[in-house]
C-alpha cells in the first residue's frame, strides 16, 4: 500500500509539473501572439459585427484592412488598435491551464492499452477540453468583444476598464450577459477538434519524413504545421465566430433597432440581410491574423515548453533511494546477498519501465 501511494504521488507530481509547464508556455506564447496581431483582431471583430467600413469621401475603396486602420487611428488614436487586449491577456493563463488539464486527462482516459491515441479519440479529447475552456473563460471574451467594438458605437456609454465592464454587465444584464454567445462558442469547439489533432498529425508526418522524433523538429517545421492546421480549422468553422461576436456585442447597445433573440434568430437575420457572405464577413482578415498568430503561438509554445521543463524541477528521487536502501538492509538480514540483489534489480527495472511508459500531456505527445 505504501509503495502504491508513493507511485501515485509521483504520477500526481509529474501531472502537475506537465500542466504547469504547458499552461506557462501557452500563456506566454498566447500573450506574445495576441499583442502582435491585436490590431487585426479589432478589425476582424468589427467586420463581424458591423460589416464593411464606410468608403472614404473620395469614393474610392481601397484595402478593407488599410481603410479600417485609418478610421481607427483617426477616430480613436493609436490606442484604439489595442482595444480588448487586456481581457485577452488576463484570459490566457486560465484558458491554457483549463485546456491542458482537461485535454491531458481525457487523453489518458481515451488512449488504447498500448498508449496510442486514435484520430477520433484525439478529436474527442480536444473538443471536450475546448468546451471546458469556453465555459470557464466566456465572460472575458464577452468583455473583449465589447471593448473592441464600443469605439464605433455612438449609442453606448463606453466601459472604462475590464473591471468596469464586468461590473456593468452584471448590473445591467445579470449573469446571463456574461455568457452571451456561449452556444456558438461551444459549437466552436469543432475548431479546436480540427486544429489540434491536425497539428499533431502534421508534426508526426513531418517527423516521419525526416526520420526523427516530434521533439526534434525544427522551428520551421512547427511554423508550417501550425499554419496549415490553423487555416484548415478557421475556414471550416468561421461562421460560428460571426454569430458569437454579434450575440456578445448586442447587450451593450441600448434602444437598438436590431436585436437577436438567440442563435437561430441571429442566423436567420444575418442570412436575410447579408446572404451567405455575411457568415464569412472578416474571414480574410481573420486568416491574415490567425496564420501568423498560430505560427507565433505554437512555435513559441514549443520553445517555452522546453524552457519550463528545464526550469520546473523534476521530482527528487531522494525518498525513493532512501526507501530502497532500507529495503536492501532488511532483505540482507532475512536472505542472502544473491536473493537481495535479484529482488532489487527487478524492482528498479519495474520502476524504470513505469517512467518510460508515462505519456506526457502536451500537444506534441503521440
Amino acid at each position: 500500500m505504501i509503495e502504491h501511494g508513493g507511485n501515485s504521488s509521483s504520477l500526481d507530481y509529474r501531472s502537475i509539473r506537465e500542466i504547469a509547464s504547458n499552461a506557462g508556455a501557452g500563456a506566454t506564447a498566447g500573450a506574445i501572439a495576441a499583442t502582435f496581431v491585436c490590431p487585426l483582431d479589432v478589425i476582424k471583430t468589427r467586420l463581424q459585427v458591423l460589416g464593411l467600413p464606410e468608403a472614404p469621401a473620395s469614393g474610392q475603396r481601397g484595402s478593407v484592412i488599410i481603410t479600417s486602420l485609418q478610421n481607427i487611428v483617426k477616430n480613436e488614436g493609436f490606442r484604439g488598435m489595442y482595444r480588448g487586449l487586456s481581457p485577452t491577456i488576463i484570459a490566457l493563463l486560465p484558458n491554457w491551464a483549463v485546456y491542458f488539464s482537461v485535454y491531458g486527462k481525457l487523453k489518458e482516459v481515451l488512449q488504447s492499452s498500448d498508449g496510442k491515441l486514435s484520430i477520433g479519440a484525439n478529436m474527442v479529447a480536444a473538443a471536450g477540453a475546448g468546451a471546458a475552456t469556453s465555459i470557464a473563460t466566456n465572460p472575458l471574451w464577452v468583455v473583449k468583444t465589447r471593448l473592441m467594438t464600443q469605439g464605433i458605437r455612438p449609442d453606448v456609454v463606453p466601459y472604462k476598464s475590464v473591471m468596469s465592464a464586468f461590473s456593468r454587465i452584471c448590473q445591467e444584464e445579470g449573469f446571463r450577459g456574461l455568457y452571451s454567445g456561449i452556444l456558438p462558442s461551444l459549437a466552436g469547439v469543432s475548431h479546436v477538434a480540427i486544429q489540434f489533432p491536425a497539428y499533431e498529425k502534421i508534426k508526426q508526418y513531418m517527423a516521419n519524413m525526416d526520420n526523427t522524433s516530434v521533439e526534434n523538429l525544427s522551428t520551421g517545421n512547427f511554423a508550417i504545421a501550425s499554419s496549415i492546421a490553423k487555416v484548415i480549422a478557421s475556414v471550416l468553422t468561421y461562421p460560428h465566430e460571426v454569430i458569437r461576436a454579434k450575440l456578445q456585442e448586442q447587450g451593450q447597445m441600448r434602444n437598438a433597432e436590431t436585436k437577436y433573440a438567440g442563435v437561430i434568430d441571429c442566423v436567420k437575420k444575418v442570412f436575410k440581410s447579408e446572404g451567405a457572405p455575411g457568415f464569412y464577413r472578416g474571414c480574410a482578415t481573420n486568416l491574415l491574423r490567425t496564420t501568423p498568430s498560430a505560427v507565433i503561438t505554437f512555435t513559441t509554445y514549443e520553445m517555452m515548453l522546453r524552457f519550463f521543463r528545464q526550469v520546473v524541477p523534476p521530482e527528487t528521487n531522494k525518498s525513493g533511494d532512501h526507501k530502497r536502501e532500507e529495503e536492501r538492509k532488511s532483505l540482507v538480514n532475512r536472505r542472502g546477498d544473491d536473493e537481495e540483489e535479484k529482488d532489487l534489480g527487478l524492482r528498479e527495472s519495474q520502476a524504470q519501465s513505469k517512467k518510460i511508459n508515462t505519456s506526457p500531456i502536451p500537444l506534441g505527445s503521440k
